[in-house]
């Protein structure tokens, strides 16, 4: 068997400048790379803030429409994630402050951490998905925003703070805040300990 492509160099995928120069140089088939790049963890971001899936679909969709439109006010395109992101987070802000939102069932909300578990465990599982989206929607919104961030996503506070525009302390509080907030609903909720610290500990907890 010819095993000749085996050390061929693998394809460096461009970076996100390098997709948006082609974009913006008349290349618009180059989009559906930041699309299949950044969806998935936007999409995450928007269904864990408003925990509702069709509508943070429409928003993640409407991101990257504007995104696509204004895309020559990206200003820095090697930062264009954030700039996605800034776009889709005010979205999610704006809808979280209307008082006409629809009523969210936390039942279809999406789950917020993988707790690992088998297809025998599969009722429980469920049951989780329910403590935490229910104990997610206690949370004040800088505080949800902060711990979904940090130990869900597990996206560093430095990165954080220049994201969502606050300082690193402030961001650290808000999290401790709402880490506390959840531990003690899923305390009450019968999630032991041992599974609170497995479900928190992507951000490392620093």
């Amino acid at each position: 068997m010819d095993r000749s492509d085996d050390h061929a160099p693998r394809e460096v995928p461009p970076e996100d400048a390098t997709v948006v120069a082609r974009v913006l140089a008349g290349e618009a088939q180059q989009f559906a790379i930041l699309v299949a790049r950044h969806q998935e963890p936007l999409y995450r971001y928007a269904v864990s803030m408003v925990l509702d899936h069709d509508v943070a679909a429409d928003m993640v969709q409407d991101a990257f429409i504007r995104a696509y439109t204004n895309l020559r006010m990206c200003r820095d395109p090697a930062r264009f994630k954030a700039w996605l992101f800034q776009t889709l987070r005010n979205r999610c802000l704006d809808h979280l402050k209307s008082a006409h939102r629809r009523n969210v069932t936390l039942e279809d909300a999406g789950p917020i951490a993988d707790s690992a578990e088998g297809p025998h465990a599969r009722v429980e599982r469920v049951r989780l998905r329910e403590r935490l989206a229910h104990a997610l929607a206690q949370l004040p919104e800088g505080q949800r925003e902060a711990f979904l961030m940090h130990y869900v996503e597990g996206v560093p506070y430095d990165i954080m703070a220049e994201l969502l525009n606050a300082s690193v302390s402030a961001l650290k509080m808000r999290a401790m805040r709402a880490r506390e907030a959840m531990a003690e609903a899923l305390r009450d909720g019968g999630v032991t300990p041992a599974l609170q610290t497995r479900l928190f500990v992507k951000g490392g907890g620093t």
